[in-house]
């Protein structure tokens, strides 16, 4: 099939990517010409394991191809997915300014019959309001609008495009579902069901799923708080609550708050939609402010080991995206400990994988940028965990001190086993534990 996405960023390209290895030919579209031509040279502005390689063989196949020419691109296309951003305003709501000029511009455009999939995160009404201004925009137009929720975690995005564990789909004609299908053909399988069902329900759906891991995470993460007070270790907790099968171990881990562009992004568009239906999600209202506290958890613990006054204090934090296998520090707690700590007159270093020039772009000058674990910790007062890279998991800690002013370890998401920190002479310090 030939399909036109829009959207250049990180689920429009994994969208194309993978869409054009299952065989179509993808046209992926955007309004920034510099961008277009990055991709055209190879170039990827952000880090996703596998994404480079996929996206290499599959221009090289001359099955994925990259254009600012929106025209021509949806007139060829007959399935036009809408990958654009959907970032929070103020308010909350989610702006929906991109999803709906795509959906204009599809409805002045479009000759004959094309399905408008809507891929990005949007709240429940959206792809009724799309359709509403396609007919607005042009009578006439045979364009109709369909629904296919993305589910795809940063660091393992095109695995979870290829191994997806259902597939969405929202529409109002079986012609709708028919089309879905067909793109989906080589990547069904018996044991990968595909739920059909209407607009509001899948678009629910994407929210859904979400919200419920923020407030898994915040739930864990509140348990660590009382465990703290009442002297119980957290990570054992956990275990054991892991093991009830009605529960699952997995979003179990207590740390400094989850990040991202989806999980607040998305907790907050809920909140701000039940509010316009009139009713008021205070369930979920907590989990995002409780969320908020929790990024600020280290810090606290930092004061209360240095006093509130840190000047003459060099921090280092290890970590700065989000979560590992990932460049994307949107939302990432660790850039609230980078911050509060400056505020406190704290010199920081940080060292991070990949994400090093995303903090750049964020701090400039006022931070010191590691290229080495080694080179992170010289005459630093105490390492500060924010990200479980892998290469932060077996570091020799009696190695790294001898070059440290103090050898502390704020460990923000309880990797390390506080015995074996305190065998290499160090204070240990993590989230919940005794």
């Amino acid at each position: 099939m030939n399909i036109a996405v829009f959207g250049t960023g990180y689920v429009g390209l994994v969208t194309g990517a993978c869409l054009a290895n299952l065989g179509h030919k993808v046209h992926c579209v955007d309004i920034d010409e510099r961008k277009i031509k990055q991709l055209q040279e190879g170039i990827i502005s952000f880090f996703e394991p596998g994404l480079v390689e996929l996206v290499a063989k599959n221009v090289n196949r001359g099955r994925l191809l990259f254009t600012a020419d929106a025209q021509s691109a949806i007139q060829s296309a007959e399935a036009i997915f809408n990958c654009v951003g959907t970032p929070s305003q103020e308010s909350g709501s989610a702006d929906l300014r991109h999803v709906f000029a795509v959906a204009q511009t599809v409805a002045r455009t479009a000759q004959g019959y094309k399905l408008l999939i809507n891929k990005s995160t949007v709240p429940p009404g959206t792809a009724q309001q799309c359709a509403s201004l396609i007919q607005e925009t042009n009578p006439s137009s045979e364009v109709e609008v369909a629904s296919n929720p993305e589910f795809l975690a940063e660091g393992k995005a095109v695995h979870d495009f290829t191994h997806p564990d259902k597939i969405v789909f929202g529409a109002k004609t079986m012609k709708a579902y028919a089309l879905l299908r067909r793109i989906y053909t080589g990547r069904a399988r018996t044991y990968i069901p595909i739920l059909e069902t209407d607009w509001e329900t899948a678009e629910m759906i994407k929210y859904a799923n979400n919200s419920f891991l923020a407030a898994k995470i915040s739930f864990v993460n509140e348990l660590a708080n009382i465990c703290e007070r009442v002297g119980a270790d957290v990570k054992m907790v956990t275990q054991a609550m892991g093991l009830d099968y009605r529960i699952n171990p997995r979003f179990l881990n207590p740390g400094i708050g989850y990040g991202g562009s989806c999980f607040p992004k998305d907790v907050r568009a809920l909140i701000h939609t039940a509010k316009e239906k009139g009713y008021d999600a205070a369930l979920l209202r907590e989990v995002d402010l409780l969320n908020e506290r929790q990024k600020k958890k280290l810090l606290l613990k930092v004061k209360d080991r240095f006093g509130l006054a840190l000047h003459g204090h060099r921090f280092t934090i290890w970590g700065a995206s989000f979560k590992p296998q990932t460049s994307d520090i949107r939302e990432s707690p660790a850039l609230v400990l980078i911050k509060e700590l400056l505020e406190h007159g704290a010199e920081v270093s940080v060292f991070d994988p990949v994400a090093q020039g995303e903090v750049r772009n964020v701090f400039g000058t006022t931070l010191q940028y590691a290229s080495s674990l080694a080179e992170s910790v010289v005459g630093s007062s105490a390492v500060i965990l924010a990200t479980e890279w892998d290469e932060f998991r077996n570091v020799n800690f009696a190695e790294l001190g001898r070059t440290m002013k103090h050898k502390i370890v704020f460990d923000g998401r309880n990797i390390y086993e506080p015995e074996m920190v305190k065998e290499d002479g160090f204070e240990y310090v993590g989230v919940g534990r005794k």
